[in-house]
């Protein structure tokens, strides 16, 4: 019965431990310290527009949905995220939108629809869906 409680594996030693060191056992792994990796650096993101050039394509996109009634506005946030997303870097690579209006007028019916039918509920997804549809179709420019 000694020579069995010896030959176990998964008995600790009696011995005791050294300050600073810790016995290990059968059954735990051996903490093996990862090769030295450089520490994760955000890509840098810079928007390169003047200040007068928002300011005339927000007067536009104001425009172009105040005289048509809110029909075109579709077109006018597309014309918006052009100008934007073109305008901006990412890691030194410039950012595209190849969205239109046309592509987002059907979505932009349907969520009217929904938030109508909702009364007004389903406007707490618009939000989210126009951003996906937006995220869908910007891209690194070529």
């Amino acid at each position: 019965m000694d020579n069995n409680y010896q030959n176990n594996p998964y008995q600790q030693n009696a011995q005791p431990a050294q300050p600073g060191y810790q016995q290990q056992t059968a059954y735990q792994q051996p903490y093996q310290q990862a090769a030295y990796q450089q520490p994760y650096q955000m890509p840098e993101s810079k928007f390169d527009g003047s200040v007068l050039d928002c300011f005339i394509y927000c007067l536009a996109t104001s425009a172009i949905i105040s005289f048509t009634f809110g029909i075109a506005t579709p077109w006018a946030i597309c014309l918006l995220y052009k100008f934007i997303l073109s305008h901006v870097t990412v890691d030194g690579r410039r950012l595209t939108f190849d969205g239109t209006g046309g592509q987002l007028f059907g979505n932009w019916i349907k969520w009217l629809l929904l938030t109508v039918i909702t009364f007004g509920i389903y406007s707490f997804w618009v939000m989210p869906k126009m951003l996906n549809w937006v995220a869908k179709h910007t891209h690194f420019a070529a």
